[in-house]
């Protein structure tokens, strides 16, 4: 998964995060285990071009999984998340499929279709 810049790893979209993000304007991010939160608001205020009001950090414990068809389990890395808080009518924008990607993609869907 491409990076955003070398602070900021990924947006972070579910559902909680996009309630948060409608009615309370605060965005989720992954970010690197070093960060801070000087760094984190000065890399989103410079990136998307936004104020930032408030950041909290919180570090993620990684979880147990386990090996496929043995009794081992591995633990993944703990992470970093960042829930960013913007000035009052400003916004982050995703990029959003156009109307072409998604004719492109129907038409690929139904030459599969055809061909199966």
């Amino acid at each position: 998964m491409p990076k955003i810049n070398e602070i900021l790893e990924r947006l972070i979209t579910t559902e909680k995060t996009t309630k948060a993000k409608e009615s309370q304007n605060k965005y989720t991010f992954r970010v690197k285990n070093d960060a801070s939160q000087g760094l984190v608001a000065a890399e989103v205020a410079r990136t998307y071009k936004v104020e930032v009001v408030n950041v909290n950090l919180m570090v993620i414990p990684g979880k147990k999984r386990r090996l496929s068809k043995t009794n081992r389990f591995i633990r993944l890395p703990k992470w970093k998340k960042a829930i960013v808080e913007l000035k009052e009518g400003q916004k982050i924008v995703v990029a959003k499929a156009t109307e072409e990607d998604k004719d492109k993609d129907k038409k690929k869907k139904e030459s599969n279709d055809k061909k199966l």
